[in-house]
């Protein structure tokens, strides 16, 4: 009730029983206006109690939405957290000595010494699956990498150990296999910090593990998660990228020169489509260190017979005045238009936008998240600072092999950057080609699928 409500009932009250006092031969009136009083009251409480109880609704409507935000991530600046977190390990991390403040929050471990470690306890991991296992080692040494191929090589290994799944006795197999998956991602998240499009695809099999009838049997039920896990491989990644060739190719014209950069799986297959195709274009691809992955691109490339110029992400300035499109691959889109991609993409797409030349940044719907992201310093990965210090073929150029002693130097070696979407023209994905503002009505379209809601 508000003040003034209160107010005027405390008024009424004192009316009646003043009425009360004067004529005692008017009780009986003056009683049937308090009981009236009393109920306009009563009127108002139940009125209150049924907002409260609306508010309860809204608050069980919030808890719901709550639901579908995305995890908060591992701050690594939390001594507390991460103390708990090193209990449940299973690989030994060493804290590196020269830690960059600006990404305290950021898991930063010397590198070259878990894959030792995690060889010596290879038989004392009993709950770890041998395939799982195996995907980790390797995306310690890097032997994988790219988004599509970390999401596959995962999808499989969790295809391999739901094969060899059996459900303990007294236990559901509903409850104790999303564990057991839980149990696997936290590995491979020890090996190397999950993408985005690895979450959405381990948020995609637990919803299907938890939509299982409760009237299947263990091997029909395995039977279909296996299914769904291929499917999930053919519809979302390899008849995506397919999709994504058919569209693009469209935007390839005799006498263009092409710009790319690193090594994108899908602008791969969109540059080797249309010189299949017979179109007569040439390709720029811009590469740097310390990965220097455009190198693998352009040997394939060569392989095939395109037309192929390669320089540094230094050069970039330079070639762009003979560019006429840019082609760009993409780990993910978040769902501000904003492009999170390999450390230079940023780069490459903001001189081309100084040179009014279209980037075109080539991405399966799979990839896409409802996270925002404005910077590269809130949610990145760390690479080995080690790997900045070498020069391919100049072993003499070793200044600073004793970084480590200095407590002034700090090395830095980011994984990833964001493109802000006022520097792309436009994204090609297997649900067409869209402009940056139109990312959250693929979100929704995702949702409303049900693949990973």
């Amino acid at each position: 009730m508000s003040k003034a409500e209160r107010r005027a009932l405390q008024e009424a009250q004192r009316a009646a029983k003043a009425a009360a006092k004067a004529s005692g031969a008017g009780t009986s009136g003056s009683s049937k206006q308090v009981k009236a009083v009393k109920g306009s009251v009563q009127n108002k409480d139940n009125a209150s109690v049924a907002a409260s109880e609306k508010k309860g609704g809204d608050r069980q409507l919030e808890k719901e939405r709550k639901k579908d935000v995305p995890h908060p991530r591992m701050q690594f600046d939390d001594k507390t957290r991460v103390e708990k977190a090193k209990k449940r390990a299973v690989v030994t991390q060493i804290e590196a000595k020269n830690r960059v403040e600006l990404f305290r929050h950021l898991p930063q471990y010397e590198h070259g010494t878990q894959l030792p470690d995690l060889e010596s306890k290879f038989f004392q991991l009993e709950p770890m699956h041998p395939a799982v296992y195996k995907v980790g080692l390797r995306y310690l040494t890097g032997d994988v990498s790219g988004g599509n191929a970390r999401c596959i090589a995962m999808l499989q290994a969790f295809q391999e150990a739901i094969n060899d799944y059996k459900t303990p006795l007294e236990k559901a197999l509903i409850r104790d296999l999303t564990a057991r998956i839980g149990s696997y991602v936290s590995f491979l998240i020890e090996c190397r910090p999950l993408s985005i499009s690895m979450g959405n695809a381990i948020r995609f099999l637990k919803n299907r593990i938890a939509k299982l009838p409760l009237n299947l049997s263990e091997s029909e039920a395995k039977a279909s998660l296996q299914s769904d896990i291929n499917q999930f491989i053919s519809e979302k990644i390899l008849i995506a990228d397919k999709v994504i060739v058919k569209h693009a190719v469209t935007k390839i014209r005799d006498g263009d020169v092409l710009l790319t950069y690193g090594s994108s799986s899908a602008v791969e297959l969109i540059l080797l489509h249309a010189h299949e195709m017979g179109k007569q274009f040439r390709v720029v691809i811009v590469d740097s260190r310390p990965k220097l992955e455009g190198q693998l691109l352009l040997r394939r490339l060569v392989a095939r017979g395109l037309n192929c110029t390669y320089t540094h992400i230094n050069a970039v300035s330079y070639t762009m005045h003979e560019v006429t499109r840019v082609f760009l691959g993409a780990a993910s889109v978040l769902s501000n238009g904003t492009v999170y991609s390999r450390v230079g993409t940023a780069c490459v797409a903001m001189v081309a936008h100084a040179f009014h030349v279209p980037v075109l940044v080539c991405c399966e719907a799979y990839k896409f998240h409802e996270r925002v992201q404005l910077d590269s310093i809130c949610f990145n990965e760390l690479g080995d600072p080690d790997a900045i210090l070498k020069v391919p073929g100049r072993r003499e150029i070793n200044y600073l092999n004793d970084w480590t002693n200095s407590e002034n130097l700090q090395l830095l070696n980011l994984m990833y950057d964001t493109t802000p979407s006022d520097y792309i023209s436009m994204i090609i994905t297997d649900y067409g080609m869209i402009p940056p503002t139109s990312v959250p009505v693929i979100v929704r379209e995702f949702r409303r699928e049900h693949l990973w809601s």
